[in-house]
């Protein structure tokens, strides 16, 4: 889940090749639609070497963000000089957002929710992005977007109706999910309209991203999980499942997207927001064994459409923009 900026990295496209950019596109997809997998790996309670999910939070970004800063200060020092207190303040206001109230909740969630449902739950990220535009913002919702938005709540109904689905899913888990996107929806808006952001994106990714390792200390502190994280009893699915969101979903995927955003047209880079939920669902029955049900297929087919009519209402409204000047 990225922070959207697509407009301004968009201004002008680099050349790069069409091969390297598909083989970019297909590392979004698998990595993004399998971070889920992982993430439920890391906090299943079922397993009973897992890591709380807050901790968990804590310790990824730890890592990912100190790794970004080793990297700045290596490749962009200067832009590290030009930092000013309100623009670190901003962002981490922006990495509590995305990474405590976004994937810090998530992770809570994934406890007792399968991760594919909790991909195609999350998809419904460019629906709560559009309804804080418009309540906060008073922006004009599209026609396509108001489709898509009624399409994507048919959708979430089809996925947690208790009644074609047997047992029905976890009220808090499910609580959580909704609203996780909710919060990195409305901390991407904040960060776009109202955060004074740096000139080098590595430089706001690096405080976002430490922010956010503080953010999910404190509450896994506040919440006790600290004394339920025991390093020598962690196996090795939970630590190998950690690292990989350390290093290829936080810190691969993320270079790899601000590279697409720079070399590929928006419109075919926002194709992840509809093609991770349908990996996620496909790695969670391979690897984890999480059923797929008719209600799963009908409920996840309708949440995609609704998120491809928004993103499609999305992209035509960038083309306007950029045909207007």
């Amino acid at each position: 889940m990225p922070t959207p900026s697509a407009k301004r990295a968009q201004a002008r496209l680099v050349a790069a090749s069409p091969i390297a950019i598909a083989l970019a596109m297909l590392a979004i997809y698998i990595v993004w639609g399998t971070t889920y997998l992982a993430i439920r790996v890391v906090v299943d309670p079922d397993t009973g070497t897992a890591i709380p999910p807050f901790a968990m939070v804590a310790m990824r970004f730890a890592f990912a963000g100190v790794a970004m800063l080793v990297l700045t200060l290596i490749v962009a020092r200067p832009a590290l000089r030009g930092l000013t207190r309100r623009q670190v303040r901003d962002q981490a206001i922006v990495g509590v957002a995305l990474n405590v109230g976004g994937l810090g909740v998530t992770s809570f969630g994934e406890q007792t929710i399968p991760s594919g449902i909790t991909a195609l739950m999350i998809a419904l990220l460019p629906i709560w992005v559009a309804v804080i535009g418009r309540v906060v913002y008073k922006d004009r919702i599209a026609p396509l977007t108001a489709l898509g938005i009624a399409v994507g709540i048919v959708g979430v109904a089809i996925l947690v109706s208790p009644t074609t689905g047997g047992e029905g899913l976890d009220p808090l888990g499910l609580a959580c999910i909704l609203f996780s996107p909710l919060s990195w929806g409305g901390g991407s808006i904040w960060s776009q309209r109202r955060a004074e952001t740096p000139a080098d994106p590595r430089v706001a990714v690096t405080i976002q991203m430490l922010a956010g390792s503080l953010g999910g200390a404190i509450v896994a502190l506040a919440l006790g999980e600290w004394g339920q994280v025991r390093i020598e009893s962690i196996g090795p699915d939970v630590a190998a499942a950690l690292a990989y969101l350390i290093t290829i979903g936080s810190l691969f995927a993320y270079n790899v997207y601000t590279w697409l955003l720079r070399v590929a047209p928006f419109g075919l880079v926002s194709t992840y927001a509809y093609v991770n939920p349908v990996v996620a669902v496909i790695a969670g029955s391979l690897i984890l064994a999480e059923p797929i049900s008719p209600q799963i297929v009908l409920g996840g087919a309708v949440v995609v459409g609704g998120v491809a009519l928004i993103v499609t209402a999305r992209n035509r409204t960038i083309k306007a923009g950029e045909t207007a000047h």
